[in-house]
């Protein structure tokens, strides 16, 4: 079972870019094969390259949020054509910093599921949520959440003991190499 990061269950677009992660095995990606992206929002193999390209280019306004940069020009274009499939969605412009203004278009039932996910990665991005934004410090960690507490610094309980593991094995090394 995979514990949410904190906002996660505000945002999801925050749930779609963490559905790329960092487990004990190594990186897994929720959304790799029509059946797990089907159990995640009920794509069909044909959509999942666009849901996918959606999580790339959210990932992108985050992270650049995140790092105070400016993000890649194509992947603020594909969450606005994403976010375009719905009646009234949001268009995000980046100037000295993201601005959120609003389009008119018709919505479709997958175009109107990524509409969704597109038109709350504005919302986040541009909105409140977008200061609490931070990448998980665990070492390989690639998720994001929403920093809630001043002291949080992982995206999960288990990030956390990761670290907390790998720095105590790293005092019982140097311990026992400065012993000797």
């Amino acid at each position: 079972m995979v514990t949410a990061a904190p906002g996660e269950d505000r945002s999801p677009a925050l749930a779609l870019v963490n559905t790329w992660r960092l487990t004990a095995g190594g990186q897994v990606d929720d959304l790799a094969t029509p059946e797990s992206a089907a159990a995640w929002l009920g794509v069909a193999e044909a959509e999942l390259g666009r849901l996918t390209d959606l999580r790339t280019a959210v990932r992108e306004l985050l992270g650049a949020l995140a790092e105070g940069r400016v993000p890649a020009p194509d992947a603020v274009e594909s969450v606005n054509a994403a976010a375009r499939a719905d009646a009234a969605a949001p268009q995000l412009t980046w100037g000295e910093g993201p601005v959120r203004s609003w389009r008119s278009t018709r919505p479709g039932s997958f175009d109107a599921a990524l509409a969704a996910l597109a038109r709350d990665a504005i919302d986040v991005v541009s909105g409140e949520l977008g200061l609490l934004v931070r990448p998980c410090e665990a070492h390989g960690c690639v998720r994001y959440f929403l920093r809630e507490h001043a002291r949080r610094r992982w995206c999960s309980t288990t990030c956390g003991d990761r670290v907390r593991a790998a720095r105590h094995q790293r005092l019982v090394v140097e311990q026992r190499e400065g012993s000797r």
